[in-house]
């Protein structure tokens, strides 16, 4: 058993990453042969990532708020606590809070010596069939 007091501040998620104001507390970074790597993400209204893919996956927890989500191609999706999103490994999403509320989210992620932990795309638009397309019921 180890136990690890947290030492590091909260960081802002920087911009070339994301839209919007987006807080990030490590939780987990387990020393290898281990692969997982997990953070608490604090997403203020309308804040988003950007488009990225993770090579070995992503499963997201929300833990608070309402927040939407969008793989490429497919519809915008509310994810609200107790929701569980796998994104597939190299499947193309964003997430993020919806425009009127904060979302916070544990994400897990993996990565190893042969895969990058995320690859960065372009940012997600306000444009009708990106983040301003939310699902007129919710």
């Amino acid at each position: 058993m180890q136990i690890t007091r947290s030492s590091l501040d909260t960081a802002k998620g920087p911009a070339d990453r994301f839209t919007g104001d987006v807080y990030i507390d490590p939780v987990a970074a387990a020393p290898a042969p281990s692969r997982v790597s997990a953070g608490l993400v604090h997403f203020m209204p309308g804040a988003r990532t950007h488009w990225h893919r993770h090579p070995l996956g992503q499963t997201v927890f929300v833990t608070e708020g309402v927040g939407l989500c969008q793989r490429r191609g497919g519809p915008v999706e509310v994810i609200r606590p107790g929701d569980r999103v796998l994104f597939e490994a190299d499947e193309e999403y964003w997430h993020g809070a919806a425009p009127n509320r904060l979302m916070v989210h544990q994400a897990l992620n993996e990565a190893d010596a042969d895969h990058d932990l995320v690859h960065w795309l372009t940012p997600v638009t306000d444009e009708e069939e990106e983040y301003a397309a939310v699902p007129a019921t919710d």
